[in-house]
């Protein structure tokens, strides 16, 4: 890919799904999810109920799905 040229799909993607992208996204995920599920569960656990399993899975979901699409978006228009 030349400097300043724009990723095919095909290209971003697998820049996206690469080693160091997923990395990133997983330390995103895990920051953010983290602390979406002590705010949003929080209480509960505290008071020794068990979390909601898919409100725990959602809650790293959704941060690492943004991160990845961020990642993509951001190769795209290079």
């Amino acid at each position: 890919m030349a400097a300043g040229s724009m990723a095919t799909p095909r290209e971003a993607l697998e820049r996206t799904f690469g080693k160091r992208m997923i990395r990133r996204s997983l330390a995103v995920a895990v920051v953010v999810g983290t602390i979406l599920n002590a705010i949003n569960q929080g209480p509960e656990l505290l008071d020794g109920h068990p979390p909601v399993v898919w409100k725990l899975m959602l809650t790293y979901l959704v941060p690492f799905l943004v991160a990845s699409f961020g990642s993509y978006s951001a190769l795209r228009s290079e």
